[in-house]
């Protein structure tokens, strides 16, 4: 495994994330406290580890290599819709780091009514940038790979 293969990783972090988030939606629905939590957890993990592997990833290109992020150039058509995907991911990805801590402690302390109320906004806002993660991967490495 090099360096290069961590943007495909960080995808599949995304996707677990994705899966997990969705898994633990349907465990509270039918009153799977303990299996929700896991999931919860382990999403939370999940996402950790990609943030770990994010920062190491455009780190090393900075760093390193002294180069900036990957560029969507082409199509050039799609590319306007590619930015704003990302802009929305990326904006929302930085909304949704405190949300995740206020929610996760809420929980934690056992303060439920409170911890469902903001959880009602951090599940959806989490989903969407675990979701655009991937999409965002895929369109800049596999659909239209930019050379």
């Amino acid at each position: 495994m090099s360096i290069y293969d961590l943007p495909a990783v960080n995808a599949s972090l995304n996707g677990l994330s994705a899966i997990l988030l969705t898994a633990g939606f349907i465990c509270i629905r039918q009153k799977k406290i303990t299996a929700h939590r896991n999931c919860m957890i382990s999403a939370f993990c999940v996402s950790a580890i990609f943030l770990v592997c994010y920062l190491t990833y455009h780190t090393y290109l900075a760093v390193v290599l002294h180069k900036g992020p990957t560029r969507f150039l082409n199509p050039p058509w799609f590319r306007p819709i590619y930015l704003t995907i990302l802009l929305t991911h990326t904006v929302l990805a930085m909304v949704i780091v405190p949300l995740i801590f206020i929610t996760l402690f809420r929980a934690l302390r056992e303060r439920f009514d409170q911890h469902k109320k903001i959880a009602r906004w951090t599940l959806p806002l989490w989903m969407y940038v675990s979701v655009t993660g991937v999409i965002v991967y895929l369109l800049l490495y596999q659909i239209f790979p930019q050379k």
